[in-house]
């Protein structure tokens, strides 16, 4: 046997779900496995970055999962929304019911592993984003591959950010994004900052896609634990790059320069496959002196429990007790 020691053998067992957390928590981890324990997820596979056909055919799928998500919601919002365009970015703008913090923004970035979730989702997320935080929400609905590889994305993002700093301070706008939206929102912040616009208030980076690479020590430890997202985005991340080099700020924002970004809220779970890059990007911003905050869900996948828990109202109130002092 070679000297040289490559990692730890695990050998096959079942990892149970934990009582540590809310009856409703294991309840949604449970509804993520099929009987055999194995992750509903891990059942679909992406094709070729090359075969844009069957992407456009999983996209279209995707679609109608969203399109039936956001019916169910339909009664549950009340924030009124329109849609209009800054140059090539589309953007729904979420006005709420009750505007309780006036000439506040909120800018979101949709998840979707770089290549969905826009449209409908991306409409009725800003909405619940305005109805939670009682400012103005800027749902960004970006472009995204095979129709729109890197940098698309990226030129929608700062595009949006523009528009939205012509109408408010950027002392009252928070931005944020969830999965490859965080991902786009802080590759977005990198390029304002060295085109010298001024940057928000605060960044909120929910289990974030900072790191295209899949370096990570949790892209190993965590696969089919994860009930959500229980193996490599590889082929997605590749298709959105669209030849680019994976490790360039504009892709991985973990490896840029990260000084003079806003304070930063991060949040993770202990199965949550994207794990290692909310801590790394955690670490990164406390070495280059930015203000972050990091908070680690007990057993909690990837996106949250993705319902009604007391994990993930937890969540919600940590988010806009960090905006309220942002804005305050």
């Amino acid at each position: 046997m070679s000297d040289h020691k490559k990692g730890v053998w695990v050998q096959t067992r079942l990892i149970p779900f934990p009582s540590s957390i809310s009856p409703e928590a294991r309840a949604s981890l449970e509804r993520g496995v099929n009987d055999d324990g194995v992750p509903l997820n891990a059942l679909h596979t992406m094709p070729p970055t090359d075969d844009h056909a069957a992407w456009m055919t999983i996209k279209a799928a995707a679609d109608g999962h969203y399109a039936a998500v956001v019916k169910g919601l339909a009664g549950t919002l009340r924030a009124d929304v329109q849609t209009v365009r800054t140059g090539d970015a589309t953007l729904h703008v979420a006005t709420p019911e009750t505007l309780l913090k006036p000439g506040c923004a909120y800018v979101d970035f949709h998840g979707g592993a770089l290549v969905f979730g826009g449209g409908e989702a991306c409409r009725a997320q800003a909405r619940m984003q305005a109805d939670q935080h009682g400012a103005l929400c800027y749902g960004v609905d970006y472009r995204m591959p095979p129709e729109h590889p890197y940098p698309a994305a990226v030129d929608d993002a700062i595009a949006a950010y523009r528009y939205v700093l012509e109408r408010h301070a950027a002392s009252r706008v928070i931005v944020g994004g969830r999965s490859a939206g965080g991902n786009i929102a802080a590759a977005m912040l990198l390029r304002a900052k060295d085109e010298g616009l001024p940057l928000p208030a605060g960044l909120i980076l929910l289990s974030p896609q900072v790191d295209l690479t899949e370096s990570g020590d949790s892209f190993q430890v965590h696969q089919m634990v994860d009930v959500v997202l229980p193996g490599s985005l590889m082929r997605n991340n590749e298709l959105y790059a669209g030849g680019a080099d994976l490790s360039h700020p504009d892709l991985s924002p973990l490896f840029g320069n990260l000084s003079g970004l806003p304070p930063t809220f991060l949040q993770s779970g202990t199965r949550d496959l994207f794990l290692s890059n909310a801590v790394r990007m955690h670490r990164a911003l406390r070495r280059a002196k930015v203000d972050a905050e990091l908070h680690v869900f007990e057993a909690m996948p990837h996106g949250g429990f993705q319902g009604n828990t007391p994990e993930d109202q937890d969540l919600a109130a940590e988010v806009s007790r960090f905006i309220d002092a942002r804005w305050r």
